[in-house]
């Protein structure tokens, strides 16, 4: 099986997915505006807040699966360019037993807690308006760890250069939850336990539903089986996926512990307008993901099919694309205070410099991550990983600069600062891998 025969082939699919995705992500963000009122009505302020709450809290589970997920698109991507299926067969079937061997324990971990600990004082929930607390986490901590298992289905798809259908197997799980939700406010059963298991049974029904038609009807080849599991390749992709967390959690230290700096040293009220500058100018980091994503796995079976102009061709893409949102942050930071003023009216002031200054932060961010992309298409991490040590310098700069100026402003010149060493490590090793002169520490 080989999914991708020429370089047409490739970036047409490439452009349909992207596409596709900006079509769902649309979806997405419609169905999340409108899940916001209806929860509030079904709920109330204050159910609706411990449930947030809650929710919150599940997303971590998300997380614990220490990038295996990104390591095993790249290498599904890799077995399939080389029509290995039943190396592929084996790279799945290895990333479920370690998703299993993760998540059986911990399941177990968290519902002993919640059976032991006193809940209603953790979450600071009054026991007499949500009795049945205790119930609810464990409904939803078991429904939750059930769906980190099946999502991987989603993974497998973005091993399969299809990010869109990944994409459409979310929002399918978003609309049923939406869409359950309303008809318990319309039949009056919409109570806290009732919302909180159509909120995290909805996706775990379609990741379930989406694993067993794609394994088991139409990509039987890739079936999983415990025959399959090699121990080696599961340690492999353990390895290669704790990278990707390492990464993606030196990625939000950075930037999270800005918050608590500016609270500190400055006031927690300029916490407000801060969010809001990167809310308002991050719109380009979610639209750039989306356009890159394909960018990502089909990066990888053009490098191991060596076609590496195909690769320049897409650098020079790339390239436009880099000054096109350029202009854009430009645009963006021009309009703000109008769009500000519509959006949030006078409810909080963000100063003209403070969007300037994101802006030149999400600009560079996205540099980074235009690199980035390949490099970790190849599974060209070491150094990136090497790099993430600014991340330690960050802190104690940010510190002694906030401290000696008190200006915010000067805080994000130091993100910025912390973030430009990246980006010309990341271009440098990119022209020297696709040039072929990529030695010591510049190699995978």
């Amino acid at each position: 099986m080989s999914l991708f025969k020429s370089d047409s082939v490739r970036t047409t699919a490439i452009y349909k997915n992207v596409a596709a995705s900006f079509f769902l992500k649309g979806c997405s963000a419609v169905i999340a505006l409108l899940m916001v009122p209806l929860t509030l009505t079904c709920l109330g302020e204050y159910r609706n807040g411990v449930w947030l709450t809650i929710s919150s809290m599940l997303v971590w589970i998300d997380q614990m699966d220490i990038g295996l997920g990104n390591g095993l698109r790249n290498k599904l991507a890799a077995c399939i360019a080389h029509n290995h299926m039943q190396e592929a067969r084996c790279v799945i079937s290895s990333t479920i037993f370690m998703l299993i061997c993760i998540i059986v324990p911990l399941t177990a971990i968290l519902c002993l807690l919640i059976l032991t600990t006193d809940v209603f004082a953790f979450f600071n929930v009054d026991a007499t308006i949500i009795p049945d607390l205790r119930n609810v986490l464990l409904s939803a901590v078991i429904l939750v760890c059930m769906t980190f298992v099946f999502k991987t289905v989603g993974n497998i798809y973005m091993g399969l250069q299809l990010p869109a259908v990944s994409n459409m197997i979310l929002v399918i799980g978003q609309a049923i939850a939406l869409v359950t939700t309303w008809f318990l406010l319309q039949n009056g059963v919409a109570t806290f336990y009732n919302i909180v298991i159509a909120n995290t049974l909805a996706p775990l029904a379609v990741y379930l539903t989406a694993y067993m038609l794609t394994l088991y009807k139409y990509h039987i080849e890739l079936r999983p089986s415990l025959k399959c599991v090699n121990l080696h390749s599961a340690f492999e992709l353990g390895n290669l996926g704790i990278k990707f967390f390492w990464l993606q959690i030196a990625g939000i230290i950075q930037f999270m512990t800005a918050n608590i700096l500016i609270s500190k040293f400055f006031t927690p009220d300029m916490v407000t307008p801060y969010q809001i500058a990167y809310r308002y100018t991050s719109l380009v980091i979610v639209a750039f993901t989306v356009v890159c994503m394909p960018f990502w796995n089909a990066t990888t079976d053009a490098y191991e099919r060596k076609e590496y102009e195909w690769i320049r061709h897409a650098n020079q893409t790339m390239n436009l694309m880099m000054i096109g949102i350029a202009f854009l942050l430009m645009a963006m930071v021009a309009l703000s205070p109008w769009v500000y003023d519509v959006w949030i009216g006078d409810k909080c002031h963000v100063p003209f410099g403070m969007t300037a200054m994101m802006a030149l932060y999400v600009f560079l961010l996205v540099l980074s991550m235009r690199y980035s992309y390949f490099l970790n298409g190849i599974g060209a991490l070491r150094l990136q990983l090497y790099m993430t040590a600014v991340t330690v310098f960050y802190i104690p700069l940010a510190w002694f600069v906030s401290k000696e100026t008190g200006d915010i402003l000067w805080l994000m010149v130091v993100m910025c600062l912390c973030i430009t060493p990246s980006i010309f490590i990341n271009m440098i090793q990119f022209h020297k891998i696709l040039n072929g002169k990529a030695k010591g520490l510049w190699k995978i």
